[in-house]
């Protein structure tokens, strides 16, 4: 397998939430990956599974509730927990990695032109940038995405949606970051902007300008049509990982096989196909369960899966997870069953 340079790396990283009552809500645990350049990954999983989480933890500037636990990570060679929140502000945000966030269309100040937020992000950085010099990168930038000029000089409200979420992965691209986090980027969006959305991203990826990417849906058929490798979280965890062609059609982690039965595949088209619920619900991130987080829900359980803690096994080519049973018991199970 070609292994490129390596964008992202990312060693047991752990953080927390602490609520006002003082209580330590544990949001990301123990989760590694690498993420090389050219690629994408997708990170699937439920509402409240660590994703958003994992997000704003991979941008290393921590400010409470959120709180860094342990683990490592690293953009392009440097470790960036362990340099001065100031300095990853400084010099880590918007040229190392940058962030387009959920619900990205309302973060626009409507009161001011789409330009102005250009100014601020590149300013932030070179302080020195002249008027002329941002808004002739602004300008050629915008003409690359196909977004019309015009757009520079408009407020947010005299955008569509589509335009809005375009325009905001516009501006959070313009020091072309080394990797992007797109946190549900077309979730509220209609098919024709989705697909917009998503071309604009790949389009981005493709020019070089970003170097690689990190889209993040409770979708995985999506991520199917947008990425190469696909990460699943299950309550804090990676349960886990291979291409996407693996995850959305040969899942193995319980879970995985799950989340994968409840959704529509149009590449397997829409007869017969029944879908399948998980019952129960996930554990309290609080007082995370000592054995596997998923045993409560699993039709597979044994009685070992309640009490040991699982760690995370690599089966080989770049494809892993988190269960007790092994790649081969899991395929015997599931043909068992078929």
């Amino acid at each position: 397998m070609h292994m490129g340079k390596i964008m992202l790396e990312v060693n047991d990283l752990s953080t927390k939430y602490i609520t006002r009552f003082k209580e330590d809500v544990y949001a990301v645990s123990d989760v590694s990956f690498t993420l090389e350049e050219g690629r994408s990954v997708g990170i699937a999983g439920e509402s409240g599974c660590g994703k958003s989480t994992l997000a704003l933890s991979l941008m290393g500037y921590y400010f409470p509730p959120l709180h860094y636990i342990k683990g490592d990570i690293i953009i392009d060679g440097q470790n960036i927990t362990k340099m001065k929140p100031d300095d990853v502000r400084k010099n880590v945000l918007g040229t190392e990695i940058a962030y387009i966030p959920q619900a990205a269309m309302n973060a626009l100040n409507p009161t001011r032109k789409v330009i102005r937020f250009i100014e601020d992000v590149v300013r932030a950085h070179d302080p020195k940038a002249t008027k002329k010099d941002i808004h002739d990168l602004a300008r050629q930038r915008f003409e690359v995405l196909n977004l019309p000029e015009s757009t520079l000089n408009k407020h947010a409200v005299e955008l569509s949606g589509g335009m809005k979420q375009r325009t905001v992965i516009a501006v959070s691209t313009i020091l072309s970051p080394k990797v992007l986090i797109a946190d549900e980027p077309s979730s509220a969006l209609d098919v024709t902007s989705q697909k917009a959305v998503i071309k604009m991203l790949n389009d981005l990826m493709d020019m070089g300008l970003v170097k690689s990417m990190i889209f993040i849906t409770h979708e995985l058929p999506l991520l199917y049509n947008v990425t190469d490798d696909i990460i699943v979280m299950y309550a804090a965890q990676v349960v886990e990982k291979g291409n996407a062609n693996q995850m959305v059609f040969d899942p193995l982690h319980p879970y995985s096989k799950g989340l994968m039965g409840s959704m529509l595949v149009p590449e397997e088209g829409t007869r017969e196909t029944k879908l399948a619920a998980i019952p129960g619900t996930p554990p309290n991130l609080k007082k995370p369960p000592e054995g596997c987080r998923f045993a409560e829900r699993c039709k597979y359980v044994m009685p070992q899966c309640k009490v040991y803690s699982v760690g995370y096994t690599e089966y080989g080519d770049g494809r892993g997870g988190r269960c007790l049973l092994s790649e081969t018991e899991l395929r015997d199970l599931y043909a068992i069953e078929n």
